[in-house]
């Protein structure tokens, strides 16, 4: 299932458009997060299309995500030899969770907690509580390994909160730049974005999905662990 080494993905910076690590890369060291993955639809692409063509006429230099998800870690750092316990853990822990219903349809404007990235989202707006009980889950794993839980510094925050970590605002990403471009995007941009979502085709239906499984990305492996 993994190579005989204990080395981790190599650290190239031109591979991911600059990006700062916001840990440094060890030996042995695999970077590991839990998420729900969001599959997007042609529709959902579309508006995603919208949405960045606008956006970046005041940020040109945002991309598009080239894959979606929701959080329910923030990134942290096992051990080769802890990965597959670590897996097992979470699955122990998930395994009586229903798949549910949520809607993410509120833009917002994030900063990582070292703001040298920006992220545009879309925040959930219902389904909040089941999130909020599978983070609880995740995070008693995290603390078995005697890892970061979720929203402590490191944590993907809003930015208007300017710092005060509130509950967890659980969100899809969907395009991203280096550096601080909060100021760029607060205000008129921001209420531009959300009128395009509002006045965007069966944007009701279209931002309405289910959690079916739930993910753990650690390294370059990836472990799905269905919902009920």
């Amino acid at each position: 299932m993994f190579p005989g080494t204990e080395e981790g993905p190599m650290d190239d910076s031109a591979k991911h458009g600059g990006r700062v690590r916001t840990f440094p890369h060890e030996r042995g060291n695999w970077a590991t997060h839990v998420y729900v993955p969001y599959e997007a639809r042609e529709e959902f692409l579309d508006l995603l299309d919208a949405l960045l063509c606008h956006a970046q006429t005041y940020v040109p230099r945002l991309v598009r995500m080239e894959a979606f998800h929701l959080s329910l870690s923030q990134s942290v750092v096992l051990r080769h030899h802890w990965i597959l316990p670590f897996v097992q853990s979470l699955k122990d822990r998930v395994a009586s969770f229903q798949r549910f219903c949520f809607t993410a349809d509120r833009v917002k404007i994030y900063t990582n907690q070292e703001k040298t990235r920006t992220f545009v989202g879309l925040e959930v707006t219902s389904g909040h509580a089941h999130f909020l009980d599978l983070v609880a889950e995740v995070d008693r794993v995290m603390e078995e390994f005697d890892l970061s839980t979720f929203y402590q510094p490191r944590s993907l925050k809003p930015r208007c909160h300017h710092g005060q970590f509130l509950d967890p605002s659980f969100h899809i990403s969907l395009a991203w730049c280096v550096g601080d471009a909060c100021l760029q995007m607060e205000g008129p941009c921001l209420q531009e974005l959300q009128g395009i979502v509002d006045e965007f085709e069966d944007s009701e239906m279209l931002l309405r999905a289910y959690a079916e499984q739930i993910r753990c990305k650690s390294g370059n492996k990836f472990f799905s662990m269905p919902l009920k």
